[in-house]
């Protein structure tokens, strides 16, 4: 995973509530063996029209189209368990999204490929919207190590974050390479276990 510490950039709202994983990702590309060109794939059937971009759609938009913050509806990520949605907004730029409840699977997959996801209240939530939906204030800035969010020229809000989660983020260590921090303790336990237990 990419390490996130402190990131900047455009936001952009986009708060329709249970955005399902099949609007993050349709299904027409999930044919691949690999990730390769899930990027295009992230809201596919929303960014173009006939194959050309769509310009009533927000990520089109001036301002907007180099967003790495998605300020989100309730829910986001509802839907089939699909990994790529995740691997799609990812390689469209996406490092963050803020929102209120993120569906369970989709929130996991996020917290196992380093899409950070940011839960705030409600109120909270509806004035960030509110504020990134001009695009001369959507600049944010997301410090992982303090938990907060920054508004370009204006306050700042604090998350709260399981500090496994955190630290996960921090050194860019999935669920692999966290576990194999404890190498050394996992091959005594083992080498411990088989003298004690010969007959295994």
């Amino acid at each position: 995973m990419t390490p996130f510490h402190r990131v900047s950039g455009a936001a952009a709202p986009m708060t329709t509530p249970n955005i399902d994983t099949d609007v993050i990702m349709p299904k027409m590309f999930l044919k691949g063996v690999d990730r390769s060109g899930l990027g295009d794939g992230a809201f596919n059937l929303l960014r173009f029209i006939a194959g050309k971009p769509d310009p009533d759609f927000v990520l089109n938009k001036d301002g907007y189209r180099d967003a790495c913050f998605l300020v989100v509806g309730p829910n986001f990520g509802c839907g089939s368990s699909r990994e790529h949605a995740v691997w799609g907004l990812q390689q469209l730029g996406i490092r963050a999204l803020i929102g209120t409840t993120f569906a369970g699977i989709f929130n996991d997959n996020c917290a196992n490929n380093g899409l950070l996801t940011i839960s705030l209240d409600a109120a909270t939530v509806g004035t960030l919207a509110d504020i990134v939906a001009s695009p001369a204030s959507n600049r944010l800035t997301v410090d992982l190590e303090q938990q907060t969010v920054r508004v370009e020229g204006g306050g700042t809000i604090p998350f709260a974050i399981e500090p496994e989660r955190k630290q996960a983020f921090l050194t860019g260590r999935d669920a692999i390479s966290s576990t194999l921090v404890f190498a050394d303790d996992i091959r005594a336990f083992e080498a411990r276990h088989r003298a004690d237990n010969p007959w295994f």
